[in-house]
C-alpha cells in the first residue's frame, strides 16, 4: 500500500508540473482555462440543474485536456524534427482538430442549457 501512495503522489506531481508548464508556456492553454473560468463561472450563477452543471464544467476540463493532448503532439513533433514534413503537420492539424471539435462540443451544450432556460 506505501509502494502505491509514493507512485500516486509522484503522478499526481508530475501531471501538475505538465499542466504549469503548459500554462507557462502556452498561450491556448492559458485562453480555455480564462475561457473555463467564465464559463463556470456562470455554470454557477445561472439557475442551471445539477447535471447541466456537471455537464458544461466536465465538457470544459475536456477542452484543457485536448489542449494539453495538442500541446504534447506539437512538441514531439518538434522535438523530433524542427523540418517541415507533411505528416508531421497533419499529426499537428489533427491535435488542433481536437481541440476544436471539444470546445465545440462545449459550445453546443451550452446553447441547449440556454434554450432551456428560455
Amino acid at each position: 500500500m506505501l509502494y502505491f501512495l509514493k507512485r500516486l503522489r509522484s503522478r499526481v506531481i508530475w501531471s501538475w508540473a505538465g499542466c504549469i508548464d503548459a500554462w507557462r508556456n502556452e498561450h491556448s492553454f492559458r485562453s480555455w482555462v480564462w475561457a473555463n473560468l467564465v464559463s463556470g463561472g456562470l455554470a454557477f450563477v445561472l439557475p442551471l440543474e445539477t447535471g447541466e452543471r456537471a455537464l458544461i464544467l466536465a465538457l470544459g476540463i475536456l477542452v484543457l485536456a485536448a489542449e494539453l493532448f495538442n500541446t504534447a503532439i506539437e512538441r514531439a513533433v518538434d522535438y523530433i524534427s524542427e523540418e517541415h514534413h507533411p505528416l508531421a503537420g497533419r499529426a499537428k492539424d489533427a491535435g488542433s482538430g481536437a481541440v476544436m471539435l471539444t470546445a465545440i462540443a462545449t459550445g453546443v451544450a451550452w446553447v441547449v442549457v440556454l434554450v432551456g432556460l428560455v
